[in-house]
């Protein structure tokens, strides 16, 4: 078979090319303190490792302080895995507050903490195994890299700097672009006469949601299988034959190797 090779590689940050999940519990449960006052203000490891594997369900940052709460409240794994979304409309109505309220307080954590001490929130993320330099090589190549996340773009790009990977800011969609991804993908479509575009995803949910628009069938899509996915996911991108599982040591290849 022959592959074509991209001109445009759109990828998410979290989850495909950062591992940032012990800043996320560190931020999430600083927003969980300073939003519930809890009477136990140090977190303890149970309550991490249950974040750290439940992480696959949260979708954009507001959910992950709501997540602490309901890890704190006692409720399962398996009903969080199963019932997240009416588990957070329950938490916020229970307790008076909004999405937006919850998102704010976070961000406002987060750049005090980068405001006040850069090196120490950078120190809590690393990036996978070969991915940065894979990267920067598909740049040289002349592969066009868009960074399509849920993060702020602006965290996105520090991220990136200190890395040494140079990308223009204006090519990192974040949080505030306030649109689905399968939005942007389709922009990328519509200003690019031509192109031959690939997205790679860490969550399921989202390269379902790219695979039901019909003029963006020719994007062909990749679930990371090293992100924040779970097995039964990961399953079933594999049996689907518009997608391609993707493992870190194929990431690091040729793009042949990919599909």
């Amino acid at each position: 078979m022959t592959v074509n090779i991209p001109t445009i590689l759109a990828s998410d940050f979290d989850g495909v090319i950062c591992d940032g999940m012990v800043e996320y519990f560190e931020v999430a449960w600083r927003t969980y303190c300073q939003i519930w006052a809890p009477t136990q203000q140090i977190a303890t490891d149970d309550y991490a490792s249950m974040f750290y594997s439940l992480r696959p369900v949260i979708e954009t940052g507001w959910e992950m302080p709501v997540l602490i709460k309901a890890i704190v409240e006692g409720i399962s794994e398996d009903n969080i895995l199963k019932d997240w979304a009416n588990i957070t409309k329950r938490i916020l109505a229970e307790s008076n507050l909004k999405s937006s309220e919850v998102a704010h307080q976070l961000d406002s954590l987060r750049d005090d903490w980068i405001e006040n001490d850069l090196e120490d929130w950078m120190s809590l993320h690393r990036f996978y195994p070969g991915v940065a330099d894979r990267i920067k090589n598909m740049i040289a190549s002349g592969v066009k890299i868009y960074i399509v996340t849920t993060k702020e773009g602006r965290f996105a790009h520090k991220l990136l700097q200190k890395e040494g990977i140079d990308l223009p800011r204006e090519v990192i969609f974040g949080k505030e672009a306030k649109r689905p991804k399968y939005e942007i993908l389709r922009e990328l479509k519509t200003s690019t006469e031509g192109a031959n575009i690939w997205f790679i995803e860490d969550r399921l949910n989202t390269l379902q949601l790219v695979k039901k628009q019909s003029d963006l069938d020719d994007v062909t899509l990749f679930l990371a299988d090293w992100g924040y996915n779970t097995p039964s996911e990961r399953l079933v991108a594999h049996s689907d034959p518009r997608m391609h599982l993707l493992s870190l040591a194929q990431y690091s290849q040729d793009f042949s190797d990919w599909v």
